[in-house]
């Protein structure tokens, strides 16, 4: 005797979502950037797997979650502020890393300046000042 579910067809909503959770890639000539070699190439290569992996998540769990963690980095005078800020550097130091080829000169000084107000907010909380 065959399964019953096996037979009825799938519902249409749940077709549709599933086809909705995943987002295609978007287009582009090269994932990586063009003769790389060394460390770039390493971290270019190992990066692949988390950047397809934030792509595919909603767009906007990403933002909301380093916007919670910044303020809880304001709001916590102490110790655990700075913890709490510590992922956002890693993050944000690691997406300038891997866009730095691709950028023009003020593109690369925003990046540099907020990674070094994240590093002050961080030794501020963790009481290097």
């Amino acid at each position: 005797m065959a399964d019953k579910r096996s037979e009825r067809p799938a519902h249409p909503l749940s077709q549709r979502r599933l086809q909705q959770a995943k987002r295609p890639l978007p287009p582009g000539e090269q994932f990586f950037t063009p003769g790389a070699t060394g460390l770039r190439r390493k971290v270019e290569l190992r990066s692949a797997a988390p950047l397809v992996f934030l792509f595919q998540l909603p767009r906007w769990i990403a933002p909301v979650l380093l916007v919670v963690l910044l303020l809880v980095g304001f709001a916590v005078p102490s110790f655990w502020g700075g913890v709490a800020v510590l992922p956002v550097l890693g993050f944000v130091g690691w997406l300038a890393y891997m866009s730095w080829p691709s950028l023009g000169a003020g593109g690369r000084l925003l990046r540099v300046a907020l990674l070094t107000f994240l590093i002050l907010l961080i030794a501020d909380r963790l009481g290097a000042f």
